[in-house]
């Protein structure tokens, strides 16, 4: 299909670094749409997910330990660049009913509990300086709205505008914390390196940064004291050429203004970010996922365990590639390297019996020589979340993925089945390690399965759109890695996905 362009969508195109074949490409996308992901079954405790005993935990907190002694550079990096605008969509569809009076249970709850939130001081300062009254003033002459306005809305403390990370979630007396502040002291916890440095990169929207750099700026110093360390904060945004062009229901581009309409690619975009980093490890975890001190320990302790499984499988990865490369090997040797492949890494190839030795060997290095994640798993109690499972590669190869459900056919009642039966999902929780055995950093963008990209359905204007979304970061961007997954507790995954869930326990 021929796509005319204007000599100003060509300058757009330049402008924003993206080729007008990445254009076309992206076009034919919506027209051929995308394949479903070919499932050989979820995975479980029996298939795939490890549980581990005491002994095992205390193994892998041990070679994390150790790896922390020695010469790495380790990074947690958060994806920090969400709005927290849908945290607060009750509180404006309240705002913008014809209701003066809160009528539904969530808007209840709001209000009576309102002084459990860490942000409460701040807000009834606000009140009081916009409204000459305080927030239980102004709940006592029932003008509830004013109270909401004054917490999203530009002239009180504009939380509706703002991102997560900026947004104060818990309370210690005084000390109101930030959730950036709380990735923090999370990284001073399980990744403090050698001369206790402890590096944390966030991707910011472009919009926010100069917010969390000041925000860093005046609580990094508080935290270095406290607990002993040197933070190293780096900032980056998701990069203008991953946006993706949107298209009309006819599959042409769709344009706004007579300009064609681009749209962050979702959080896919990241993997160029993370490609980035110069780092040995990588932690990844969102924003959102955070606890008060009192509830860190066990956070602290699975994010050492899933850190321990990974380099200690990786140092097992670069010793059987050693010895495939120099050649001294015999059977025996590559029996074990096909088991660790298969068991341990979680790959399994029926088509390796028909192998001769030679070509065993380059198969198994190719396996062996990629990225390599440990991702944190957690009983399904009904949260959205990403499930895993087995699914087939284009080589073949049956390994393990964490999908989302727009990449399974749901019309398909066995894989339907499959989807919903799933015992565990993935919180984002997940530690990378991104250099290969000889101590160069792997092209994450290699790895990235560009089918297991999805299209959804937008309006702007109130004129419908077709939007098309990156392989996920954790999901298809991650497709050709060496995946493991753990069972981590539930009590490590405490999401905000709406205001009132700072209300929750594990967030007072």
């Amino acid at each position: 299909m021929h796509f005319m362009f204007t000599p100003e969508d060509l300058a757009r195109f330049e402008a924003k670094n993206i080729t007008s074949r990445q254009v076309i490409s992206q076009l034919n996308d919506f027209r051929n749409g995308f394949p479903f992901l070919e499932l050989a079954g979820s995975a479980s405790i029996e298939k795939g997910i490890l549980k581990l005993d005491k002994s095992a935990e205390n193994e892998y907190l041990n070679a994390w330990d150790q790896y922390l002694t020695q010469d790495h550079n380790v990074q947690k990096f958060v994806p920090a660049s969400g709005a927290a605008s849908r945290m607060f969509k009750d509180l404006f569809e309240f705002l913008e009913s014809d209701s003066e009076i809160p009528s539904n249970a969530f808007m209840t709850k709001f209000f009576a509990e309102i002084h459990r939130f860490a942000f409460a001081k701040e807000l009834d300062a606000a009140c009081l300086k916009n409204t000459g009254d305080t927030i239980d003033g102004l709940l006592e002459a029932k003008n509830y709205k004013a109270v909401v306005q004054n917490l999203l809305m530009s002239e009180g403390l504009n939380y509706g505008s703002l991102p997560k990370g900026l947004l104060r979630f818990h309370a210690y007396g005084d000390e109101k914390r930030k959730a950036v502040v709380e990735h923090l002291v999370e990284g001073a916890l399980y990744a403090r390196t050698k001369g206790n440095q402890v590096n944390v990169h966030f991707t910011v929207s472009p919009e926010h940064r100069a917010f969390f750099e000041a925000e860093v700026k005046a609580s990094a110093p508080a935290v270095e004291k406290g607990y002993g360390i040197q933070l190293n904060i780096s900032f980056s945004e998701q990069k203008s050429s991953t946006d993706t062009v949107a298209a009309d229901n006819e599959n042409n581009p769709f344009r706004d203004k007579g300009l064609i309409l681009f749209r962050p690619g979702g959080h896919g975009a990241l993997i160029e970010n993370l490609n980035d980093l110069e780092a040995d490890v990588v932690f990844v975890k969102n924003i959102d996922n955070v606890v008060p001190d009192r509830l860190k320990d066990t956070t602290v302790r699975y994010k050492k365990i899933i850190a321990g499984i990974l380099v200690a499988r990786q140092k097992k990865v670069f010793e059987y590639i050693r010895t495939l490369e120099n050649g001294k090997y015999d059977r025996t040797h590559l029996l074990e390297i096909i088991h660790f492949v298969q068991d341990d890494l979680c790959t399994r190839n029926p088509e390796t019996k028909n192998l001769e030795d030679s070509e065993l060997a380059i198969y198994l290095i190719n396996k062996l020589n990629r990225p390599i994640r440990v991702c944190g798993m957690v009983r399904n109690q009904g949260e959205p979340g990403g499930g895993p499972f087995w699914a087939y590669n284009s080589d073949g190869t049956i390994s393990l993925q964490i999908l989302e459900s727009t990449q399974i056919d749901m019309n398909d009642a066995h894989k339907k089945a499959m989807f919903e039966q799933g015992t565990h999902f993935n919180p984002v929780d997940l530690v990378c390690a991104i250099r290969d055995y000889q101590g160069e950093k792997f092209n994450l963008t290699d790895f990235v399965d560009p089918k297991t990209a999805f299209i959804s359905y937008k309006s702007k204007n109130g004129k419908e759109l077709k939007a098309l979304e990156l392989p996920g970061l954790w999901n298809g961007a991650m497709s050709d890695w060496n995946t493991i997954y753990v069972e981590v507790p539930a009590i490590t995954f405490n999401p905000v996905k709406t205001v009132n869930d700072l209300l929750r326990p594990e967030h007072q």
